[in-house]
């Protein structure tokens, strides 16, 4: 399965090794990550398709916007990832 636009990945390398992402957008071999604590939406996360796992294709309203352009928060994204399995005091922050 392709990883694609509003998916939930998981990084499988790196120091980010084992955490979840929201898939922004795909550029090529790359993609742009962000799971709205650590990397936001301002400065997503750049990486190699290959260090990342597709977790799931997770239908919410966050994925929805995400695929059609409308604004997200960085606080839905935390909420999303915590309510898809994430860690559980994502939403502590925020």
């Amino acid at each position: 399965m392709d990883v694609a636009r509003s998916d939930i990945v998981q990084s499988i390398a790196g120091r980010d090794k084992g955490k979840l992402f929201f898939v922004l957008d795909v550029e090529g071999e790359y993609l742009l990550l962000a799971d709205g604590k650590v990397r936001r939406l301002e400065s997503p996360k750049r990486k190699k398709r290959k260090h990342a796992l597709l977790a799931a294709r997770y239908e919410c309203r966050t994925a929805d916007k995400i695929r059609s352009g409308e604004k997200v928060t960085n606080s839905e994204l935390r909420r999303t990832l915590a309510q898809y399995g994430g860690e559980g005091d994502q939403d502590q922050e925020g």
